[in-house]
């Protein structure tokens, strides 16, 4: 099982690391039918329905009927699966294409953040890689993107809009690694709700200093 203290060898993430076609493999020879979307897919649905402590190559391939060796024309190790999984997963999440005008960026913050807490919950074993992997995928990016357009609304300095980013950041990373006092299937939405009304609180008085200061 990949854990907070288990996340490989001195490894490279799947994201920053070359993959070169090795000159042995032909086209020809890769097995029909799959394809890395296909094997990300069956990963998560696998990690969905046994967890991550059961989770194997093998088992993988029992599911897609192809022998565990056939995986490996498409990803180079497991922890590179697992994070190709992690980052589809975070995927399923829908983000602010804008800020609509009649919203401001308070409830925005509370749609993202409640958003994600319901991913963990959903995907259980996301937070667990989430703490494992350097977590820098495309969906990752993205989620963190629109973080700091939400966070522009704000009216804060540059220097206390990215202390507000961190704050942010930490906060749902808390929540990956705690379930905000509890597992997150099981803490209570109140207790969410109060701690992220806390730092939504702190952020206000924060931008009302701001705009005082500029007065």
């Amino acid at each position: 099982m990949v854990t907070e203290a288990d996340p490989g060898d001195a490894r490279t993430s799947v994201w920053l690391a070359a993959r070169p076609a090795a000159p042995t493999r032909r086209r020809s020879e890769a097995p029909s039918g799959l394809d890395r979307d296909r094997i990300t897919a069956a990963t998560v649905r696998l990690l969905d329905a046994e967890g991550l402590g059961r989770f194997s190559m093998r088992r993988l391939a029992a599911d897609l009927g192809v022998t565990a060796m056939s995986l490996y024309w498409y990803v180079d190790t497991k922890h590179d699966l697992l994070e190709l999984a992690l980052d589809s997963a975070l995927g399923q999440q829908r983000l602010p294409a804008g800020p609509p005008p009649q919203e401001g960026w308070p409830a925005r913050l509370r749609t993202l953040a409640g958003g994600y807490r319901r991913l963990l919950a959903e995907h259980p074993w996301v937070a667990p890689l989430s703490v494992a992997y350097p977590n820098i995928g495309p969906h990752a990016r993205a989620f963190d993107a629109a973080l700091r357009r939400l966070l522009e609304a704000t009216g804060l300095a540059d220097t206390a809009r990215t202390g507000a980013h961190l704050a942010v950041s930490q906060f749902l990373s808390g929540c990956a690694l705690n379930g905000c006092g509890g597992t997150v299937r099981r803490a209570p939405e109140a207790e969410f709700a109060l701690a992220l009304d806390v730092l939504i609180a702190g952020i206000e008085a924060k931008a009302a200093h701001t705009a005082a200061a500029r007065a």
